[in-house]
């Protein structure tokens, strides 16, 4: 994954949210700030938990926010966001929530691309603490580039 993809200016620490919809939020703003999608993507992620669920809770305390390829992603790309104090997304078996990334994928095969490396470097437990407690955003972004 090339370095536009997760700029530092699109990780944010200890960020304050008061419930889902304003964590999702925020992630959907570091899309946006980082030239990656407009404020139609960062809606349509907030749409679609309202319409399908918690499912984007995909581990304990963590959401992967998205919403379907559209017009409204220029480019592939990620945000990261540790909350300040963690929120409830509805979720019985992972909340509450306490990191958010955010998600926009130009076409199904980068989201499928950018998922499967994100799963590689999640899914390992430590790794998974040690970003957690991290404030470093170029230790994020060797973990989830692969530098």
């Amino acid at each position: 994954m090339s370095d536009d993809v997760l700029p530092a200016s699109a990780i944010r620490f200890n960020a304050e949210a008061s419930n889902w919809q304003q964590a999702i939020t925020i992630s959907g703003d570091l899309l946006v700030e980082s030239g990656a999608t407009t404020e139609d993507y960062t809606a349509a992620m907030v749409q679609t938990v309202e319409e399908l669920g918690p499912y984007m809770v995909i581990a304990p305390g963590f959401a992967l926010a998205h919403a379907r390829p559209s017009e409204a992603v220029h480019h592939t790309g990620l945000s990261w966001v540790t909350l300040a104090q963690p929120v409830e997304f509805g979720s019985e078996a992972n909340d509450p929530v306490d990191l958010v990334v955010g998600l926009a994928a130009l076409d199904h095969d980068s989201h499928i691309q950018v998922m499967s490396k994100l799963a590689r470097v999640l899914a390992t437990p430590e790794v998974l603490a040690r970003l957690r407690a991290s404030n470093d955003p170029e230790e994020i972004r060797a973990a989830l580039l692969g530098e």
